[in-house]
């Protein structure tokens, strides 16, 4: 090879690096902390509430904003059913209730939960527990302002101890 194909080669090398770095550097970065989300849980006092902050994955590439909505709707509601760390007193939900399902519809989160949530064994005490921590949850959610129950599927009266209507949607202010 002669001087001049060599003095070429190592022109384009260089190129090809410079462009390599510099397209490197200043790419977006892609997030892969994710979401914080703000859970609530109700002190075992019945009226104190705490938070803990997780985190939910970013948004998928493509994915909608509509469909991260109702994706962070759902994890919101899983992670309040689910409760806080063992370690921690807290009112929680009955034992083998799930979150089967949560939607938006305008600024009303739709939280569709297992019907073992009517076994609650703390009376009027342990639902206000509950579904203050539901509701505290899901209106920290974006542009949520209301949390719409349904059990099994099913709008509901109220439960079983009849002490929280459940049939209209329900706001911070009924606590």
């Amino acid at each position: 090879m002669n001087r001049s194909m060599r003095a070429l080669l190592v022109v384009v090398v260089a190129l090809i690096v410079v462009v390599g770095i510099y397209v490197g550097f200043h790419r977006p970065p892609v997030s892969s902390v994710g979401t914080p989300l703000t859970v609530y849980y109700t002190k075992t006092d019945g009226t104190t509430l705490a938070t803990w902050t997780i985190t939910m994955r970013p948004a998928a590439p493509g994915e909608s904003a509509t469909a991260y909505r109702a994706a962070r709707a759902l994890y919101a509601a899983v992670q309040v059913v689910a409760g806080p760390p063992a370690n921690v007193d807290a009112i929680r939900f009955p034992s083998g209730t799930r979150a089967l399902g949560a939607t938006v519809s305008g600024t009303t989160a739709v939280v569709n939960l297992s019907g073992d949530v009517a076994h609650t064994g703390g009376g009027s005490f342990g639902e206000d527990g509950e579904f203050k921590a539901l509701v505290y949850t899901m209106t920290s959610l974006p542009n949520i302002t209301a949390v719409k129950v349904t059990i099994d599927g099913k709008t509901v009266a109220t439960l079983p101890g009849g002490h929280l209507e459940l049939d209209q949607p329900l706001h911070r202010t009924d606590w």
